[in-house]
């Protein structure tokens, strides 16, 4: 029961916040990198600071998908290749249980907060600087 409800209330942290480079604006990323934390994400969360977010890291590039379970902060989500590069960006709506892909292969997902990478016009093929290695 305790490990059910520290997973919906987002107790079962990620890693450490490292800082990234998106758009030449620094934002400071949890790290997700593991299976559980990837399933637990940013849920239970009722707010996101100013250029905070999430990185979700893979071991590997494929099409990736994600939905917004027990998620109610509105997140924008951008799908970053191997090379660092952004291959795919899509809005997620609080407690979406339909997932949203990544259309192509992907190794990391970064979430903001919604309308972050609009407003600093970030498309696709936007580098990324500093993300974390994956482990094998």
């Amino acid at each position: 029961m305790a490990l059910w409800l520290g997973l919906c209330l987002g107790a079962a942290a990620a890693g450490a916040p490292i800082e990234i480079v998106v758009g030449g604006v620094t934002v400071s990323v949890e790290v997700a990198d593991d299976a559980q934390e990837r399933a637990v994400g940013l849920m239970g969360r009722t707010s996101l600071p100013v250029n905070h977010g999430m990185i979700f890291v893979y071991p590997d590039e494929k099409v990736r998908s994600f939905w917004m379970k027990h998620t109610s902060i509105p997140l924008s989500i951008a799908f970053i290749d191997k090379l660092g590069r952004v291959v795919h960006l899509a809005e997620l709506k609080p407690n979406e249980t339909k997932p949203v892909s990544s259309e192509v292969p992907a190794m990391y997902a970064l979430e903001m907060r919604a309308g972050w990478f609009a407003e600093r016009a970030v498309g696709i093929g936007q580098p990324i600087s500093g993300l974390p290695v994956p482990a094998r």
